[in-house]
């Protein structure tokens, strides 16, 4: 694996003389032997790699792994050769986003919006981003538009989207979607959470309800 890491480092470091935008921590510290035009790589091949590392980059528990490190040099590579392929920003996006690169992640997901503002994946895994900051109004906008733009029957998206409305304290709309979540994937956890929202939302209820009657009395 390591002459793989070092194969890849050489890549990694014609990117740079590409100008392809790598944060500045994966410069440094990174060996490399042989130097290798990219544009020669066969797609496919480059592809299968990239996939490959992906997997195991996202297995390996976060930090700058030489898992992590491939897939974020096979991505960057195949982005710079075909920048109108939408997975290859999505996956750096996630990649980024998985080592705390805030700066990369959202650039790598706003490329992606760039290339289809309509794609439910990249909205989705923007609301991740935002979600795991808690960043809660700018993950509801990108879980809404993965929503609208085709994952109605997404668990993730409806359960996230019925979890952030109860933290905004709207009970009815966060039954709304987590009860569409529960017809996906019941689960006891789910079950729970749907119980104490419904009784949240019985009080909420209950208060305007007597602040209606109080106001009418007046």
């Amino acid at each position: 694996m390591r002459q793989l890491i070092k194969i890849l480092s050489a890549f990694f470091v014609l990117g740079m003389l590409q100008q392809v935008c790598i944060p500045a921590p994966l410069k440094g510290g990174l060996e490399y032997q042989i130097p290798i035009e990219y544009k020669n790589l066969n797609q496919e091949e480059l592809e299968t790699r990239a996939k490959l590392y992906y997997g195991l980059a996202l297995k390996s528990g976060g930090g700058l792994s030489e898992e992590m490190t491939a897939a974020l040099n096979l991505y960057t590579i195949l982005n710079r050769k075909n920048p109108k392929n939408i997975i290859y920003p999505i996956r750096l996006g996630i990649l980024y986003d998985a080592i705390g690169m805030d700066k990369y992640a959202k650039g790598s997901f706003s490329q992606a919006l760039g290339i289809n503002e309509n794609s439910a994946e990249a909205c989705f895994y923007f609301g991740e981003f935002y979600y795991k900051r808690n960043m809660f109004k700018k993950a509801l906008k990108m879980y809404q538009r993965a929503y609208k733009n085709g994952y109605t029957r997404h668990y993730e998206t409806l359960y996230k989207i019925g979890d952030i409305y109860e933290k905004f304290g709207d009970t009815e709309a966060s039954l709304r979607y987590l009860k569409l979540a529960s017809e996906l994937n019941p689960n006891s956890e789910l079950d729970n959470k749907i119980m104490r929202v419904e009784n949240a939302n019985k009080i909420n209820q209950e208060y305007y309800s007597d602040t209606r009657i109080r106001l009418i009395e007046r």
